[in-house]
């Protein structure tokens, strides 16, 4: 697979090529049409990987790469619904040594997703608007998605959901 662009510098995957027109796909839409071979020109420097990302906005590209399982996604989660909250109230709250949430937190700054803030009087976190946006995003998206593609992907093959099924009983 390759990337195109068009005359009007629109980026597409290129999924099948003919002697007149080529098969390509939008990236933003999925939606897939045929262009003329001539009005296309191979982007030799951009992965057709990235242009498939590029369909995703922005913000919520930088939210998913940021956050690398349940718990660090949560944490933003937190943040936006919660926040701002002190590093105390953040520590007292969650399951997370002191330096695994300072590491987390780090990235997120560096991410831009949260900002230093205070919170009653101490030292805390909140998240940023880019971070919100992006929260909203992926719930809007939630809430209009009627199939629950993730069900079937967090059980282990006993059926157990994989966030209770590494938890032991008393």
């Amino acid at each position: 697979m390759r990337t195109v662009r068009d005359a009007d510098g629109s980026h597409y995957l290129l999924v099948k090529q003919s002697g007149d027109s080529s098969l390509v796909r939008d990236p933003e839409t999925g939606g897939e049409h045929y262009v003329a071979n001539g009005e296309l020109t191979v982007v030799d420097d951009e992965s057709p990987l990235s242009t498939a990302a590029a369909g995703i906005d922005a913000g919520v590209r930088r939210l998913l790469t940021a956050t690398y399982d349940n718990q660090s996604l949560g944490l933003v989660i937190e943040l936006v619904d919660r926040g701002p909250l002190s590093t105390v109230a953040l520590l007292d709250s969650y399951d997370l040594c002191e330096s695994d949430l300072h590491g987390l937190l780090a990235e997120f700054r560096a991410a831009g997703l949260v900002e230093e803030a205070d919170s009653d009087g101490r030292r805390g976190y909140a998240a940023t608007t880019l971070a919100t946006q992006a929260i909203s995003k992926l719930r809007k998206d939630d809430v209009t998605n009627t199939t629950d593609i993730g069900a079937d992907a967090s059980n282990d093959a006993s059926g157990v959901s994989s966030d209770t099924a590494s938890t032991t009983t008393e």
